[in-house]
């Protein structure tokens, strides 16, 4: 992640475990491009995945239709 002096918020998924255990993070990161990145929570200076939009808006797709086809 590119550097800016930028504080980053970082927003908690809604599905992470309730124990506080299992926490995934993601934000819109300050960079020269738009780039989605995510995170363990519990290890907020660790390494940290970057998803430019294409990639994250497919993702987050594959979700919603997994949701829709549950029984």
């Amino acid at each position: 992640m590119m550097e800016t002096g930028i504080q980053t918020k970082w927003i908690k998924s809604s599905h992470s475990g309730g124990s506080g255990s299992d926490c995934v993070e993601a934000a819109i990161l300050n960079s020269s491009k738009p780039l989605t990145g995510v995170r363990d929570s519990k290890v907020s200076s660790g390494d940290q995945l970057e998803f430019d939009s294409t990639t994250w808006n497919s993702f987050l797709r594959s979700l919603n239709t997994r949701q829709t086809t549950r029984v």
